[in-house]
C-alpha cells in the first residue's frame, strides 16, 4: 500500500506524463469519434439491407444473398478484437502508412464495430410497426421511400439509443488497442502502467476512460429522449393539423411524408374507387385500402356508406 500510494505522488507530481495524459485523452476522442461515424454509415447501410432485404420485407432480395451477407456479418462479430486487429494490420499499413499509434487503430475498429453496429440497427428498425409500412405500401410509395421517410424517420429514437451504445464499445474497443500498438489512454495505462508495474499510472488512465464513458452515455441518453420528444411532439403536430381539415389529400400528403401520416393515426378501410375519384389518384389497388382515418371526412371515419 505504501508503494501504490508512493507511485500516486509521484504520477501527480509527473508534468511529462500529464501531458500524455491530455494527448492520450485526446487521441482516445477523436479515434472513437472517427471509427463510430463510419461504423455508424456502415452498419445503416447493412441493418437496412438486412431489414428490407429479408423475403417479407420492402424490397426483398435473393436468399443466397442474404445468407452469405448475415454469414459474413456473423463471423466479424464472433472474433475477438485483438485478434482482429492483428489480422487487420497490413489493411493499416495499405491505408494509412503504419501499424502502430491511434490513426492505424481506426481502420481494425471500423471493421470490428461496423458487424456490430449493423445488427444494432437491424434491432432497431424492426421495431416500427408492420401497420406503418403496410399503410404506406397501400399508398403506393417505393421501396426507397418507405426506407428514408417512414422506417427511418420511425426509428430514429432506438437508433440514437444504439449508437451510443456502438460509441461506448468502440470506446472500449480503442482501450484494448494500446496492448498492439494502439495509441490513446490504453496506450498509456499498458504502456507506462502494466509493463512499468505502475499501478496508480493504470488506475489514472482507467479513471479517465470511466469518466470519458460516463460523459459521452449521459450525452447520448439526453440525445435518445430528446429526439423521442420531438419525434412524438412533431408526429401530434402533423395529426391534429389533418384532423383540421375535412377533405381528403392522403396519397399527396403520404407520399410527402408517410410516416407523420401513418404512425400516429388510426386506420379505415376505402373503397380504392372512392378514394381515386377524390384524390385523383391510382396509387391505390385492390377493391379496399388501409389510410389513416384522420385524412378522412368526419362522417367517413366510422362508417363508409356516405362515401361518393
Amino acid at each position: 500500500m505504501d508503494k501504490f500510494m508512493q507511485q500516486m505522488r509521484e504520477a501527480f507530481a509527473n508534468e511529462a506524463l500529464w501531458k500524455e495524459f491530455q494527448t492520450g485523452i485526446w487521441d482516445t476522442i477523436y479515434s472513437t469519434v472517427a471509427a463510430t461515424l463510419v461504423a455508424c454509415v456502415l452498419g445503416i447501410i447493412l441493418g437496412i439491407i438486412l431489414v428490407a432485404g429479408e423475403e417479407d420485407g420492402v424490397r426483398p432480395l435473393p436468399g443466397p444473398v442474404m445468407k452469405v451477407l448475415n454469414f459474413a456479418i456473423n463471423i466479424l462479430r464472433s472474433v475477438p478484437f485483438l485478434i482482429l486487429m492483428i489480422m487487420v494490420l497490413p489493411l493499416s499499413e495499405l491505408l494509412v502508412g503504419t501499424t502502430i499509434g491511434t490513426v492505424a487503430s481506426i481502420p481494425p475498429l471500423i471493421i470490428a464495430s461496423a458487424s456490430f453496429v449493423a445488427r444494432l440497427v437491424e434491432t432497431s428498425l424492426r421495431e416500427v410497426d408492420k401497420g406503418v409500412i403496410e399503410a404506406a405500401q397501400s399508398m403506393g410509395c417505393s421501396p426507397f421511400q418507405i426506407i428514408w421517410k417512414v422506417i427511418l424517420p420511425e426509428s430514429l429514437p432506438s437508433l440514437v439509443a444504439s449508437f451510443t451504445t456502438a460509441f461506448i464499445t468502440i470506446l472500449g474497443y480503442g482501450a484494448m488497442a494500446g496492448a498492439i500498438g494502439g495509441g490513446g489512454l490504453g496506450k498509456i495505462a499498458i504502456n507506462y502502467g502494466y509493463y512499468k508495474y505502475n499501478y496508480a499510472v493504470m488506475l489514472i488512465a482507467v479513471v479517465f476512460i470511466v469518466v470519458l464513458v460516463q460523459i459521452f452515455q449521459s450525452l447520448g441518453t439526453l440525445s435518445a429522449a430528446t429526439v423521442h420528444v420531438l419525434h412524438y411532439c412533431h408526429a401530434t403536430k402533423h395529426h391534429h393539423r389533418h384532423n383540421q381539415y375535412n377533405k381528403v389529400h392522403s396519397a399527396a400528403c403520404l407520399l410527402s411524408n408517410p410516416s407523420r401520416c401513418a404512425a400516429h393515426c388510426f386506420y379505415t378501410s376505402v373503397p380504392s374507387d372512392s378514394l381515386y375519384r377524390i384524390s385523383g389518384r391510382k396509387a391505390l389497388l385492390g377493391s379496399y385500402a388501409t389510410i389513416p382515418s384522420s385524412v378522412l371526412p368526419y362522417k367517413w371515419r366510422h362508417s363508409t356508406e356516405h362515401m361518393p
